[in-house]
C-alpha cells in the first residue's frame, strides 16, 4: 500500500493544489453518509415507504448542518471549471470541444444508471411489486440527479459566470423568498432559485480561480457572515433549522433551496477557504493524498451509485423474515440511529461492489478532460506501470 501511495504521489504535478481535491471529496462524502443516515427505509405490510429521522428526532437537525455538503461541491466546481476553461482557451480548444469533454464525463456513467434501474423498475413492476414500492425506490435513487443537472447547466453557462458577481444570484434568491414566502406569492417562484441558489457558491468558485478571493479575511468574512444571517433567518424568519428537506414539514430549505440553505452555504464555503491551508500541509503525506485521489477519481461512480448500494442491502435484508432495526423500522428512536451507524459498514461494501461494477463508465479517454479539469489524478497511478520499452509513449495523464 504504501508503494501505491508512492505511486501516486509521485505522478501528480508538483503545482498540483491538492486540496482542492480534498474539498470535492469531502462534498461527496458528506453527501453520501448524510443520504445514508437521514434516509430510511420502512417495511411496512409488504411496502417499502421512505422515512426521515430528522421528522421523529428533530434533535438530530444539527447532523444536516455537518452532512449537506452541496455549496462546497459547488465552489470547487466554478473554480474547477473556470480554470479548466481559461486553460483550453489558452490552448486554442473551441468551447464545443471543452464542453463536450466535461458533458462526457458526466452524462455517460449517468445514462448507465437510468438505463439499469429502468430494467430494474420493470422487472419489479412485472413481479407484481407494490407500485407505491417501486416508486419509492426509484425516488430515492433518481431525485439526486436533479443536482447533476443543475452542474451541468452551471458548467456550460462557465465562460458568463465568471464575469458574473455573487452577490447578483444571491439578491434574486432574496427577493424570490421575499415574494413567495414573506407576500404568499405562487409557489413556483422557488424553482427560480434552483439555479439561482447553486449559483452563489459556483460564482464565488469562478472568482476563486482569478485570484479574487485573496487572504483569510475573505474566508472569516464568509463564514461568520453566513453563519450569522443563516442563524437569524431560522431563528425570526421562520425558516426550518434543517438544511436537508423533512418529509411533512411545510416549507423546505433545500427543495427548492431558500435563503437560509444559501447563506448557510456562503459559511461553508468560507470554512472551505480556511481550510486549504491545513489541507495542503496534510495532504504532502502520500497515503493522504492517495486516498482523496481516488476519491476524486471515482466520485461520479460513487455520487450515483450510493443510494443502490443501500437499496440493496435494505432489500437482501428482507429475505431475512422479520424487519431489521435500523435498516427496516420506523426512524424515530436512539436505538434506530445507532443500529444505522453500525449498518454504514455494510452499505460501503455494497457501494464497493457497485463501484467494481460500474466504474469503467465514469472513465474517458478526452485529452482535454484528461489535461484540464482536474477531475482525474493519477491515471496511470492504479493500473500496472507498463514496460519500460513503452514508457515514452505511455506517460501518465496526472489531471
Amino acid at each position: 500500500m504504501r508503494d501505491f501511495a508512492r505511486r501516486i504521489d509521485s505522478a501528480t504535478p508538483p503545482d498540483r493544489d491538492r486540496a482542492v481535491d480534498a474539498l470535492r471529496a469531502m462534498a461527496i462524502l458528506g453527501v453520501v453518509l448524510g443520504h445514508w443516515l437521514v434516509t430510511a427505509l420502512v417495511s411496512d405490510s409488504g411496502t417499502v415507504r421512505g422515512a426521515s429521522p430528522l421528522r421523529y428526532m428533530p434533535e438530530l437537525t444539527p447532523v444536516s448542518w455537518v452532512l449537506q455538503t452541496l455549496a462546497v461541491f459547488f465552489l470547487v466546481g466554478g473554480q474547477v471549471s473556470a480554470k479548466s476553461y481559461a486553460s483550453s482557451r489558452a490552448r486554442g480548444v473551441t468551447y464545443g470541444a471543452w464542453l463536450g469533454a466535461r458533458m462526457a464525463r458526466l452524462l455517460r456513467p449517468v445514462a448507465v444508471l437510468v438505463g439499469v434501474w429502468t430494467v430494474v423498475a420493470g422487472v419489479m413492476l412485472a413481479s407484481g411489486t407494490n407500485q407505491d414500492t417501486i416508486r419509492a425506490l426509484c425516488k430515492l435513487v433518481w431525485s439526486p440527479l436533479w443536482f447533476l443537472l443543475v452542474f451541468a447547466g452551471l458548467t456550460a453557462a462557465t465562460p458568463l459566470v465568471a464575469k458574473l458577481h455573487p452577490l447578483w444570484p444571491l439578491a434574486v434568491v432574496l427577493y424570490v423568498d421575499l415574494f413567495r414566502l414573506g407576500l404568499d406569492g405562487p409557489a413556483w417562484l422557488g424553482w427560480i432559485n434552483v439555479p439561482a441558489g447553486w449559483l452563489v457558491p459556483y460564482c464565488l468558485g469562478t472568482a476563486w480561480a482569478r485570484s479574487a478571493l485573496r487572504g483569510r479575511a475573505t474566508g472569516w468574512v464568509l463564514l461568520l457572515g453566513g453563519a450569522v444571517v443563516a442563524a437569524g433567518l431560522v431563528l425570526w424568519a421562520g425558516y426550518p433549522a434543517s438544511m436537508v428537506g423533512v418529509p411533512g414539514v411545510p416549507v423546505s430549505n433545500l427543495d427548492p433551496p431558500s435563503l437560509a440553505v444559501v447563506s448557510f452555504g456562503l459559511a461553508q464555503c468560507g470554512a472551505a477557504l480556511l481550510l486549504l491551508g491545513p489541507l495542503r500541509r496534510a495532504l504532502r503525506r502520500p497515503a493522504a493524498w492517495a486516498a482523496v485521489a481516488l476519491v476524486n477519481l471515482f466520485a461520479m461512480t460513487v455520487f450515483l451509485w450510493h443510494q443502490t448500494a443501500m437499496i440493496a442491502v435494505t432489500a437482501l435484508g428482507l429475505l431475512v423474515g422479520a424487519p431489521l432495526t435500523g435498516l427496516h423500522t420506523v426512524p424515530d428512536s436512539p436505538v434506530w440511529v445507532l443500529a444505522r451507524v453500525a449498518w454504514l459498514p455494510v452499505f460501503a461494501l455494497a457501494l464497493l461492489a457497485c463501484w467494481a461494477a460500474f466504474r469503467t463508465y465514469e472513465q474517458g479517454r478526452s485529452r482535454i478532460v484528461a489535461r484540464d479539469t482536474g477531475e482525474r489524478v493519477a491515471v496511470a497511478a492504479v493500473t500496472p506501470a507498463p514496460p519500460r520499452t513503452r514508457a515514452r509513449s505511455s506517460t501518465p495523464s496526472a489531471h
